[in-house]
């Protein structure tokens, strides 16, 4: 028995990848012996190309719907015929050429969001039938493993600066005022930082979430103290700690889940709301808690002091500004980033706009927000690489109503059911309506998006 113990032990030494709780896999074991191109290559060589796309481009926090199409591009240059199950970290997929096949099952230790990636995988797959299949297939596997193994564009300090500057316009949209976005700025700098230095040590979702968060209302709460020391501040001043958490919000997998339930990705779709919803509550939470313990409270915020054009302009540079930054901590590179700005800039300005001006109900009005920056998007995509989605949900993350669920749960949590369902439910409502938003721009403007074939 010890033997055997230790055997296994110096196996494990030799083979490192078995020592994670999800094994990581050898591609290039699967291929090592394979000398025809990747067109004429063994089925399981064939299948392990379609695979690795596939939960590759599910690692960059894109939907079901955009990963099966992927899968389906390259398994039709390997003339072979694919069926897939995705979920939100796992992809079951079975290849058929003619009488044989081939299952594989693969899974994801995490998932997150990484814009660039996406496109350079999306790339790939746009070049793979002229480019890859009549190469060997270790040509495609070294192409996949320099995209897998690429770093983020931006450290925890430069994603901290980007979260501040999302934060920052995130809550003058909101109504705060200088020491609003100030305080934002610090608070969710310090807590996007945080975040992504543990995230650098593989902790999971739910506890970089949590102490992000409390780092970020932490330095909110010190800097607003710190402010009020030295100047007379209004104590209506505290409501803006609840734009320092914003950076969290989970704008990716709540905005894919519910294209994918749309889709009839029921699987997909369900896995990712349950994410989704799993960081809302585990973010609002320690946010309530760290209220209760410096005696907080989500009070208005006092005036802003402009009139329609000069609040019009500030809105416009605020969205962007949200929009930019939130697009900068999904990975993208500094042009995509500019572009989701603009998208947002113009489809966000137009929402609150239109609820102040018209008095559009703000969920009426959030479908409307949404439906401008699919439309915009979808235009956009016909003449960039830029994918879609990494356009369209930076664009819309600006519009979730952090502040009705931060609301929501703060009033739970004090016994007021009634006033905490009712502020949940109006956050509710605006939510449905923003992806409902991107559903009928993509009906509008992608002809495969409308059928089920």
């Amino acid at each position: 028995m010890h033997s055997t113990t230790t055997q296994s032990a110096l196996n494990d030494t030799a083979h490192p990848e078995r020592l994670h709780q999800h094994m990581a896999v050898r591609w290039e074991k699967v291929i090592e012996k394979e000398d025809h191109p990747a067109r004429e290559a063994a089925l399981p060589v064939r299948a392990s190309i379609v695979g690795r796309v596939g939960i590759q481009l599910l690692s960059t926090g894109t939907g079901a719907w955009r990963v099966r199409s992927a899968m389906n591009k390259v398994a039709r240059a390997l003339e072979l015929t694919i069926s897939a199950d995705i979920g939100f970290t796992a992809i079951t997929v079975t290849c058929f050429d003619g009488a044989d096949s081939f299952t594989e099952s693969l899974s994801l230790a995490a998932t997150g969001v990484n814009t660039h990636k996406m496109t350079l995988i999306e790339d790939f797959v746009e070049q793979f039938a002229v480019k890859y299949a009549d190469q060997k297939p270790q040509v495609a596997h070294k192409e996949l493993d320099k995209i897998q193994k690429r770093p983020g564009n931006y450290g925890p300090v430069r994603a901290g600066l980007a979260a501040g500057l999302a934060c920052c316009g995130f809550i003058f949209l909101l109504g705060g005022g200088p020491v609003e976005m100030l305080g934002c700025f610090i608070g969710a700098f310090f807590g996007q930082f945080t975040r992504k230095r543990l995230g650098q040590k593989h902790w999971n979702a739910v506890a970089t979430t949590v102490i992000g968060v409390a780092a970020a209302c932490l330095a909110y709460v010190l800097t607003f103290f710190l402010l009020r020391s030295l100047f007379p501040l209004s104590s209506a001043h505290e409501a803006g700690y609840i734009g320092a958490m914003l950076f969290v919000i989970p704008g990716f997998p709540f905005i894919t889940s519910i294209l994918d339930l749309s889709k009839n990705d029921m699987r997909s779709g369900l896995e990712r709301l349950a994410f989704a919803l799993m960081i809302i509550f585990s973010a609002t939470l320690v946010g309530w808690l760290l209220a209760m313990l410096f005696g907080l409270r989500p009070q208005n915020f006092l005036p802003q002091g402009l009139s329609l054009y000069p609040l019009i302009a500030c809105r416009l540079l605020a969205s962007f500004a949200g929009v930019f930054g939130f697009s900068l901590m999904f990975n993208s590179k500094l042009k995509m980033a500019a572009t989701a700005g603009l998208i947002g800039a113009v489809a966000n300005t137009t929402r609150l706009e239109l609820v102040d001006l018209s008095q559009l109900p703000p969920a009426a009005a959030a479908f409307i927000g949404a439906l401008i920056a699919g439309l915009a998007a979808s235009y956009i995509n016909r003449y960039t690489v830029f994918p879609r989605i990494s356009l369209t949900v930076p664009a819309i993350v600006i519009m979730v109503p952090g502040l009705y669920i931060y609301r929501g749960i703060y009033n739970l949590g004090l016994n007021a059911i009634g006033v905490g369902a009712t502020w949940l439910i109006k956050a509710a409502l605006i939510m449905i309506f923003l992806p409902f938003g991107l559903y009928v721009a993509r009906f509008i403007m992608d002809k495969d998006w409308r059928k089920v074939d």
